[in-house]
């Protein structure tokens, strides 16, 4: 849905953007595309021939990709004040990934040629844009080495880690939802859940799940020796 105000101040949270000028911000915030998503929608599929750069001013959005069989693989989730985009807005090519609503979403989209201008004419902002296609080039290569040398059990122990907060897991994530951040199958996750359960590392609290080892979690996690 489109048609919403321009507004600077929700710009200043966007982390490409911090700091510049109000006067700046609302120069952006007027060449923006303003658009409300609801939690499921989708907002970027792939092979589209949208190249604009999208920043996310409230929710929360998962960058995902299908493979042809139909298989989920997840890559993050972006939380408010963070964008995507980058790649199509650049390049002129095609989207590689599914981009979905985790939650409510207010987004505003800038199109190739003013994020292009907004490169040229704010060094702070492409700085930042270079240090992020840096992060993503490294996040990928430990990505393709974690598949490339884990097992099943270690990616998702490894998954379950980088999600819990302080021990716990609030809410307990969705088996098709961790498979995908894994990159495994639903039911790989389900048994390996199941089992961490059973053995007392993991135990569920309601909607939640609880850490009870943290310390056998992370062994579990690491590689093999010599792998």
């Amino acid at each position: 849905m489109s048609g919403i105000e321009p507004s600077s101040l929700g710009l200043r949270s966007i982390d490409l953007l911090q700091g510049l000028p109000a006067q700046r911000l609302d120069e952006i915030g007027r060449r923006c595309a303003w658009r409300h998503y609801g939690g499921g929608q989708r907002l970027v599929s792939s092979e589209a021939t949208d190249r604009d750069l999208h920043m996310i001013v409230a929710g929360t959005v998962r960058v995902t990709s299908y493979s042809a069989a139909g298989r989920e693989t997840s890559f993050r989730d972006l939380p408010a004040g963070t964008s995507y985009g980058e790649l199509s807005a650049l390049d002129g090519r095609p989207r590689s990934v599914d981009v979905v609503a985790m939650s409510s979403a207010l987004i505003a989209s800038l199109s190739p040629a003013d994020f292009r201008a907004l490169l040229r004419e704010e060094w702070i902002v492409n700085e930042r844009v270079l240090l992020r296609l840096t992060d993503l080039v490294r996040r990928l290569t430990d990505r393709v080495l974690d598949l490339s040398t884990l097992t099943v059990q270690q990616r998702i122990c490894r998954e379950l880690l980088r999600l819990a907060h302080q021990g716990r897991i609030d809410p307990a994530p969705r088996h098709a939802g961790l498979a995908g951040l894994g990159s495994t199958y639903r039911g790989q996750d389900t048994r390996e859940i199941s089992a961490l359960v059973k053995g007392d590392v993991l135990a569920k609290d309601g909607s939640a799940l609880v850490v009870r080892d943290l310390g056998k979690l992370e062994r579990m996690a690491r590689p093999d020796p010599g792998s």
